[in-house]
């Protein structure tokens, strides 16, 4: 998932973007509400993380706008403000759900997770992602071909993940560098030359029908026929 957080409390951002990306998410951070409004409305999220009390402008100020826009992405609002009347003060101004500091990270990631399958109409066949015998679980996290399980590494799975949500379509390297790796520069390395490596060895090293194809000069696609 690409998750937005936007957090003024520079440790607790911290502890939340060290813990997400382990989960094998993007994660966008902004530490005013300023900044993060202006992200919220000119990028695509799939969840958003934000704390009610923020310098600039205030969480419940940046989701009102957010929804007055049209934007309907799922949002989890954080606060040390744990009263009902608070409670209801966020989740009417458009929250979607509201979770009291301090807060385990078990639960954050599945309230993370729920708000997202929510989103997907809790409908399998729009939480797995296949093509041909290839199935990713993108709530357990889980890869498998035909009966074979498949274990990921974070950075592969983000990997594998953007290649089937667009399958059929040539998918070049810029674009698998901001979605995988977030970056918005290309660093002259050969980062995704390994990691689609080392994606195929664990996917086609049993199978005489490769999945994910090459197209020089343009990068990588996965044909499902």
């Amino acid at each position: 998932m690409r998750i937005l957080c936007i957090e003024d409390d520079q440790e607790l951002m911290d502890y939340l973007l060290k813990g997400l990306s382990e989960e094998g998410h993007v994660v966008d951070a902004a530490k005013n509400g300023k900044d993060g409004l202006f992200l919220a409305m000119t990028e695509k999220y799939d969840v958003m993380l934000i704390d009610r009390m923020l310098p600039e402008v205030d969480g419940l100020t940046i989701i009102k706008t957010l929804r007055g826009a049209g934007n309907s992405t799922p949002i989890l609002i954080f606060s040390a403000l744990g009263e009902v009347d608070d409670r209801v003060k966020g989740l009417r101004s458009g929250g979607d759900d509201y979770l009291v500091k301090p807060f385990a990270f078990s639960e954050l990631t599945a309230r993370i997770e729920a708000l997202y399958r929510r989103n997907q109409n809790t409908n399998d066949s729009e939480i797995t992602l296949k093509a041909r015998d290839v199935e990713l679980d993108l709530l357990k996290r889980e890869a498998t071909r035909g009966e074979r399980d498949i274990p990921l590494q974070a950075t592969e799975f983000r990997l594998l993940e953007y290649l089937l949500r667009n399958k059929g379509q040539v998918v070049t390297r810029t674009m698998l560098l901001e979605y995988v790796w977030d970056y918005h520069f290309d660093p002259q390395t050969n980062v995704i030359d390994v990691h689609v490596s080392r994606l195929r060895h664990k996917i086609d090293s049993e199978d005489p029908q490769y999945l994910i194809k090459t197209k020089r000069g343009s990068g990588y696609i996965i044909e499902d026929a």
